[in-house]
């Protein structure tokens, strides 16, 4: 085992990339390299490598024990006893399947990922052939709009699908491009920024103005959350730039009660004009820092 690449440096990816980010790394790699459209005749092994290394760093169990133990985490002679589960493992097209004694075909797919739509690649690979066999006839596609907040806290949405209403409840932690199958159709979401806040996977970025004298002689502010107002103390000679890490406060998981971080950056507001006084006051406060 130890002769085999690293996971990361197979997708290109940092050891601590978002989920986002390693999807669209092996995407753009698994176009690249799939052996339909790659007739290099190391294609197959790469496309099969790729696929390896995204199937174990997509599922956060397997990631977690793949950044302790490596590649021994999954060699049954190593004692680490690896990931069976009743099943056996296959890899075909751009995601690997399993065979289980128990559960349905929706079970199949659940450990095998974490794809949201599995047919959409197997579309944009294969025109529409299913490689297990068969053709595979595209449902109705939708794309539907909503705001940022309905996005992370989740919001039920109605439209009309061949004359007839449905509603479709979109789970908090949804993220734009997110893909949501039902019986009859599939939609994707088309999430409009905030004017606050930036997300990158189940973390938020904010910006917050803090004057001048706060920074200096530190206080408290309101910064924005998801949930509300937030009072923070500020330290004394807090520096601009400075970063402060809220965990828990950012979006939660799709698919499990966990929440991402909120990170809030300072920003110290200088004054744009001085009256005669606060420049002798700003002055005398030179000398004394100088001194």
């Amino acid at each position: 085992m130890s002769a085999k690449k690293d996971y990361y440096e197979i997708l290109g990816v940092k050891r601590d990339a978002s989920d986002s980010e390693l999807k669209q790394a092996y995407r753009k790699l698994a176009l690249r390299w799939h052996p339909d459209r790659n007739k290099d005749a190391g294609a197959e092994a790469k496309f099969k490598e790729i696929n390896e290394a995204y199937e174990v760093l997509s599922n956060q169990e397997k990631r977690a024990k793949y950044d302790q133990f490596g590649h021994a985490a999954f060699d049954p002679s190593s004692g680490f006893g690896g990931f069976g589960g009743g099943g056996q493992s296959y890899g075909q097209g751009p995601f690997t399947y399993s065979y289980s004694s128990g559960g349905g075909f929706e079970d199949l797919f659940r450990g095998s990922g974490n794809f949201s739509d599995p047919f959409d690649i197997f579309e944009t690979f294969f025109g529409g052939n299913n490689p297990f066999g068969g053709q595979y006839r595209a449902k109705p596609h939708y794309s539907i709009k909503i705001s940022f907040m309905d996005a992370v806290k989740g919001v039920e949405k109605s439209f009309v699908h061949q004359g007839k209403e449905y509603t479709v409840k979109i789970p908090a932690g949804a993220d734009d491009g997110t893909r949501i199958r039902y019986n009859q159709f599939d939609i994707s979401l088309n999430v409009e920024p905030d004017p606050i806040f930036r997300r990158e996977g189940y973390n938020l970025f904010v910006y917050h103005e803090i004057p001048l004298t706060l920074a200096l002689l530190g206080g408290e502010t309101a910064i924005p959350t998801l949930t509300g107002s937030l009072k923070l103390k500020i330290r004394p000679g807090t520096q601009p730039s400075t970063t402060v890490r809220l965990s828990g406060k950012g979006v939660k998981h799709l698919s499990k009660n966990m929440y991402g971080d909120l990170y809030v950056k300072f920003k110290v507001m200088l004054p744009s004009k001085l009256s005669r006084r606060a420049r002798r006051l700003v002055e005398d406060l030179g000398r004394e820092i100088d001194s």
